[in-house]
């Protein structure tokens, strides 16, 4: 055998196995990429609607999707330790916002976003008029509902709703 033939030996079994290791690499970092993404949404989004059970859940994995961007969970760190805070004041509220707008900034940072998405962007959502007016309609219903059913359960004479419990 000459070295021409074991180069191309060596080539045919080690170029498909450098192809495969390299694909694999390429796409392990593109489903991180795609993770970092739909958490950074899902959190951009809940600057507009609120907490809900997904964001929370993009919140929990954060160390996980983040794990080896220091940046990222020490921001989430820090606004995590600001939640803990029982009967939040309004300064502190305003320190947990912060912490909020923080969090998103690193994220946009950490995600290439550096000069296209700002502090000011973050802090100022879209939200149209008319969909704070059905939000803010939406949650007077509500309240309202709950003191009707608050008042009705006072209404009830204290025995009936013990037999009633009784009974169950």
């Amino acid at each position: 055998m000459e070295c021409k033939d074991i180069l191309n030996l060596i080539a045919i079994v080690v170029i498909p196995i450098v192809a495969v290791v390299i694909g694999q690499h390429l796409q392990n970092r593109a489903e991180i990429r795609k993770d970092r993404m739909h958490i950074f949404k899902v959190l951009m989004t809940s600057r507009i609607y609120g907490w809900t059970q997904e964001s929370v859940h993009c919140l929990n994995i954060i160390d996980i999707v983040f794990a080896d961007d220091k940046k990222v969970r020490d921001a989430w760190k820090d606004l995590y330790d600001k939640y803990c805070v029982e009967n939040p004041d309004e300064t502190q509220i305003k320190k947990i916002q912060n912490a909020q707008y923080k969090l998103l900034e690193t994220m946009a940072n950490s995600l290439g976003y550096k000069d296209k998405v700002t502090w000011e962007t973050i802090q100022n959502p879209y939200i149209p008029k008319g969909m704070l007016q059905q939000i803010n309609e939406r949650n007077q219903s509500q309240q309202a509902y709950n003191n009707l059913l608050l008042n009705m359960q006072h209404m009830i004479p204290k025995n009936n709703r013990a037999e009633e419990n009784n009974e169950h």
